[in-house]
């Protein structure tokens, strides 16, 4: 009994004092509350402001300084706006861990990396399926069919639904009779 007691103590203890901890307090802090992050602005700030002392008002150099701390200015407000989280060394971070508010960090521009290489791809296969019936496909893979090629990367955006549909018709995967095995 003196044993059931104590291994449930250990378990309910450690239950209890278990927290998991996330990457917003594991010394990751908003960039709007960073005080390196402050420093960084006003330090990019103030070297671009020395330049512009160097030139007279107006001029092209003191008029593209302007312009860039303004950009500078505007860069960091919107990563403060954004609710980024900055390290200790004021740099932001980007947070993967799958938090929906997270997901303009990393997992949207990474579902529009995968949309866009898709693209390539299908307009890429449908392009070699389409002139590998012509008579010269070598050079047509050198030497690329310019109107063929814009046919293909126009009607290219709905490549997951084309995917789809030649997947469910059988299109989509070659016979094992169809792939060769090289004789090693």
């Amino acid at each position: 009994m003196k044993k059931i007691f104590v291994i449930l103590s250990m378990v309910f203890l450690s239950l209890a004092i278990f927290q998991p901890t996330y990457a917003d307090v594991a010394g990751l802090v908003p960039c709007r509350d960073s005080i390196a992050f402050s420093k960084r602005l006003n330090n990019s700030v103030k070297k671009l402001e020395v330049r512009l002392s160097k030139y007279q008002p107006s001029t092209p150099p003191a008029l593209a300084l302007e312009k860039q701390i303004k950009k500078t200015q505007l860069r960091f407000d919107k990563y403060s706006k954004l609710g980024v989280l900055c390290g200790s060394d004021g740099l932001p971070h980007l947070i993967t861990d799958g938090r929906w508010n997270h997901a303009g960090e990393f997992m949207i521009p990474g579902l529009l990396f995968l949309y866009i290489t898709g693209w390539i791809g299908w307009v890429g296969r449908g392009y070699l399926q389409a002139i590998s019936s012509s008579s010269k496909p070598t050079e047509k893979e050198i030497i690329i069919d310019v109107p063929l090629a814009i046919k293909f990367s126009l009607s290219g955006f709905t490549w997951p639904l084309s995917a789809l549909q030649e997947f469910n018709s059988g299109q989509l995967l070659a016979d094992d009779d169809d792939i060769t095995v090289s004789p090693r």
